[in-house]
């Protein structure tokens, strides 16, 4: 590490801040069967996720929480840590994340007496989060002293005034008061979403059922970072970056 993000280390470590790292992998999906095991450039998704924790310099304590003996398994032999199986109410479609991730929590404290500042959940789906990345939310929420802190990607050319909507085969403003026009791109305000790569918040705010908190962050990420897997092409996508950046 050199430059700034030295300097990011150094803070983040002066503080010495606990982060504790949930790698949410359950084994129901939709789009794509066993997706978070799906193979991608030769190696199960998740690896990439476990790759990246393992490079952080950051994060204190990483497991996996699933409730799949198959992806269990898989992340065993990967050296993932899987010291419980989620329970079957927290697996389904309907269940919450905030849920998952506190069930995480109190499993560390009742059961290995460990507690963490923050908690950091990752997404198998996002295999072109880097290390980096990782450290570089936790010096954010250092730095800032900052109740959370998202991964977001930029929305290229986007602006409210370019959404329509179709009233009987004829393009309608979606938003009224805009009288049909477009906003020229470089007078637009930028606008950003959540990439999905990374979620880093308060522990003891994730334990009140609040993700957010007063005072939340934004890491942006580069577009070709920000891959989310949902569908099969999402894959292909991801592989031809990977290939790109030299994975």
């Amino acid at each position: 590490i050199t430059g700034t993000k030295q300097k990011c280390h150094n803070a983040a470590m002066g503080k010495t801040i606990s982060v504790l790292g949930i790698i949410t992998a359950r084994g129901g999906s939709k789009g794509i069967a066993n997706k978070n095991i799906a193979q991608l450039n030769g190696k199960p998704l998740i690896a990439y996720t476990i790759d990246a924790v393992k490079g952080s310099k950051l994060l204190t304590r990483t497991l996996v929480s699933t409730d799949s003996e198959e992806i269990a398994k898989t992340v065993k032999s990967l050296g993932a840590d899987v010291p419980f199986m989620r329970p079957e109410e927290l697996s389904t479609d309907s269940a919450l994340a905030l849920d998952v991730l506190a069930h995480a929590i109190n499993h560390c404290k009742e059961q290995d007496d460990q507690a963490f500042d923050y908690v950091m959940m990752l997404q198998p789906t996002s295999p072109l989060r880097t290390s980096e990345d990782i450290d570089g939310c936790i010096c954010m929420a250092v730095e800032s002293d900052a109740d959370s802190v998202f991964s977001m990607k930029e929305l290229p050319d986007f602006a409210p005034q370019k959404i329509k909507t179709i009233e009987n085969g004829e393009i309608r403003p979606f938003i009224e008061d805009e009288k049909g026009q477009s906003a020229p791109r470089h007078k637009g305000k930028k606008a950003y979403k959540r990439n999905c790569a990374i979620y880093l918040t308060r522990t003891d705010l994730i334990l009140k059922g609040d993700q957010f908190g007063k005072k939340s962050m934004a890491y942006v990420m580069p577009q070709e970072r920000s891959i989310d897997i949902n569908d099969p092409v999402d894959l292909e996508l991801a592989e031809f970056w990977m290939k790109k950046a030299g994975f």
